[in-house]
């Protein structure tokens, strides 16, 4: 449920940005990532992994562990989207990137929160 309901709020922000507001790429991920990690936080903290503690460097475990994954995921789904969508327009390569880069971000997230912020 809380994967469910932080992709809805992240993807729906990133998208809307993308292609109602034509925001760039990088602008609506990084929305995307900063909303969702606000979420992912406080939902992931206390109902998945149900850590009670509290203390600032768990949140810059945090920090690190997202910044880390939104700039490996994002940025290995760009080109890797401009490769193999060579012959589709910017829009369709970017809006399948950003679909590739939320999956990417999604898992390596979880494994960053699970075994570094809160172990």
């Amino acid at each position: 449920m809380v994967g469910i309901a932080n992709t809805l709020v992240g993807a729906g922000l990133m998208f809307l940005l993308y292609n109602v507001a034509n925001c760039s790429y990088w602008v609506s991920s990084a929305a995307n990532y900063a909303v969702g990690s606000a979420v992912s936080f406080f939902l992931n903290k206390y109902f998945t992994f149900q850590n009670k503690g509290w203390s600032w460097k768990q949140v810059g475990k945090f920090i690190i562990s997202v910044g880390l994954c939104y700039v490996v995921a994002y940025g290995i789904a760009k080109p890797l989207a401009i490769a193999i969508l060579a012959d589709q327009n910017s829009r369709i390569q970017e809006n399948v990137a950003m679909l590739v880069g939320m999956c990417l971000y999604t898992g390596l997230n979880y494994l960053g929160q699970r075994f570094f912020a809160f172990r």
